[in-house]
């Protein structure tokens, strides 16, 4: 019982003499994360292995995404030159456009030209995914879908049920 108290104790000193740098903001493809110019330029001049952070990176999101599917991530850079960070879900156009199936969505969106429809069913299958991120976890579903819908109409995509495709 001892030795699990000095434990306890050497952790708190360390997390008191590590202090949080500042947060760095991501966009890196899961399981595909290269120690490259893109995430060099964030984590160089933190002093942050980008080699470990990649690693890290690919192992936890190899076995939760389909590979390079673009991710959110939020590292916290501390004192120490080690890290934290959290994965969140892709965005929410990203989700859009494989629901609709579409590679890319149109240079000029129009309300009166559809570049392609989702179903009620896929938008709230997305909702339910964001609604997992840190930062919406206390929205209701219903208005996280409403703000899928919202993306999908900017993007020109139409939200159809399936009946009315006919």
């Amino acid at each position: 019982a001892s030795n699990n108290k000095r434990q306890q104790q050497r952790s708190a000193n360390l997390e008191t003499k590590m202090s949080l740098v500042r947060y760095v903001k991501l966009r890196v493809p899961a399981g595909a994360a290269r120690p490259g110019p893109a995430i060099g330029q964030a984590l160089g001049p933190l002093g942050i292995n980008m080699a470990e952070f990649c690693k890290e990176f690919n192992e936890r999101t190899e076995p939760i995404y389909e590979r390079d599917t673009p991710l959110s991530v939020r590292l916290a850079a501390l004192s120490d030159r080690t890290f934290t960070f959290e994965v969140r879900s892709p965005p929410t156009s990203y989700m859009i456009q494989k629901a609709a199936g579409i590679e890319k969505g149109p240079q000029q969106p129009s309300p009166d030209k559809t570049h392609g429809t989702i179903t009620p069913e896929a938008i709230y299958e997305i909702a339910r995914i964001k609604q997992k991120d840190d930062l919406m976890w206390h929205l209701p579903l219903e208005s996280i879908a409403k703000s899928v819908v919202g993306t999908a109409k900017s993007m020109g995509v139409k939200v159809q049920n399936v009946q009315d495709a006919t």
